[in-house]
């Protein structure tokens, strides 16, 4: 152990890892610890996690509102974007990760901190996230990751850590490793270690099974500008609370979840159950939206460039150069994407149905089925001829 560490900021949640954590650092650092607790909308009453952090032996406690920076300035650039990693997760846990570790700098540059630390294990993506980021912003400040240094190997060892610290764990902390905040919730662990076994319905708490949806669908209108949701069934909201409606609409009908086996970064396999309603109502309807008023060919180029930026992010790499270069292009590829999207949710399912937009590209007058005045259906001979002259080269060379 470093006996040059005096001062450590903490990434603190007040629950089991965290709160071991606290009390792990002062003993083995000999350090004073100050804690950082971020509201990111996890729908969590925060009373007294402070006044917890302070019992359990920190010097000061910070909690910080970061809903709305969390949805404008992390969330909505990324759905700008279109990111989805592996075809379905939709990157609840990996984009607060830069957040958090922006408001670890901020708070130890205010405490004249020499380090931060973090609860992320040592097999897990979180570690890579903090790191990066944190290096990326503040490169002097030490990170501690107590995972890769303490002698607890399991569940089991923390718990018997508590116990023996007197620090109080909720029983809902006993089971799965979860994390929530606006965007998902997340459970890891328990029965979800068998990829072949079916999650029990404890690991569901947003979302309402599928079966147990109302009978009866429900449309929602999602207006964007410039790619960005403003405005639910014609009532403007800010990001956070646009986020939390769509949550609680979609989560009625059972809208949301996703039960996969993913690749980490750090290069195992892992099973999680996710639960983004909000989130895949606003992944569906902002693309449905793209329909109309994006170019094909931007369109097409965005799409290829997708998994690179979604990889990006999940991986920990928020304030890569790489990152901010192709986000330059997502936005400038929404400067059009104004409009209305219409949404039918229906026993988990998401339906785009309608779409309007007054930057629209589509043109009744050129793919209507009726009599039109604009297309000249012969000129798609010579078209299709040109086309096919590359293939009657490959076909009929010697």
């Amino acid at each position: 152990m470093s006996k040059n560490i005096k001062k450590v900021v903490l990434a603190y949640s007040g629950g089991l890892d965290t709160s071991i954590i606290l009390k792990w650092l002062i003993e083995n650092y000999g350090c004073e610890v100050v804690t950082l607790t971020c509201d990111l909308g996890q729908e969590e009453d925060l009373t007294g996690v402070d006044k917890k952090a302070l019992t359990t032996g920190a010097s000061a406690a910070h909690v910080v509102d970061v809903r709305e920076e969390f949805a404008a300035d992390f969330i909505f650039p990324m759905m700008r974007a279109g990111a989805i990693y592996e075809g379905r997760y939709l990157l609840g846990t990996s984009i607060a990760r830069p957040l958090i570790a922006k408001k670890l700098v901020e708070i130890a540059r205010q405490v004249a901190a020499d380090a931060v630390s973090h609860g992320a294990t040592g097999k897990g993506n979180d570690q890579v996230r903090f790191e990066i980021s944190v290096n990326s912003l503040a490169p002097d400040l030490r990170v501690i990751a107590p995972w890769r240094e303490w002698d607890l190997k399991s569940r089991t060892d923390l718990n018997a850590f508590a116990t023996k610290h007197n620090i109080h764990i909720s029983a809902s902390n006993k089971h799965y490793s979860m994390d929530r905040n606006m965007l998902h919730l997340s459970f890891e662990g328990a029965e979800l270690e068998d990829p072949g076994c079916e999650a029990g319905e404890g690991s569901y708490i947003v979302t309402v099974p599928p079966e147990k949806a109302p009978d009866k669908a429900e449309y929602v209108d999602v207006e964007f500008e410039r790619g960005d949701p403003v405005a639910v069934n014609g009532t403007r909201l800010s990001p956070a609370s646009l986020i939390k409606t769509l949550n609680e609409i979609g989560g009625r009908h059972g809208v949301g979840r996703i039960d996969m086996v993913e690749n980490r970064f750090v290069g195992m396999k892992a099973r999680g159950v996710y639960e983004t309603p909000g989130g895949t109502i606003l992944h569906a309807a902002h693309r449905d939206l793209e329909g109309i008023t994006l170019d094909r060919e931007v369109m097409h180029i965005r799409d290829s460039l997708i998994p690179r930026y979604a990889e990006a992010i999940y991986s920990g790499f928020w304030y890569a150069p790489e990152r901010e270069a192709l986000q330059a292009f997502f936005d400038k590829s929404q400067e059009n994407v104004t409009g209305t999207a219409r949404v039918k949710l229906y026993k988990g399912n998401v339906y785009c149905v309608a779409r309007t937009s007054p930057r629209s590209l589509f043109r009744v007058d050129l793919c209507t089925f009726e009599r039109d005045e604009v297309y000249n259906q012969a000129d798609a001979e010579g078209f299709i001829r040109l086309l096919g002259l590359r293939i009657q080269g490959y076909k009929t060379r010697g």
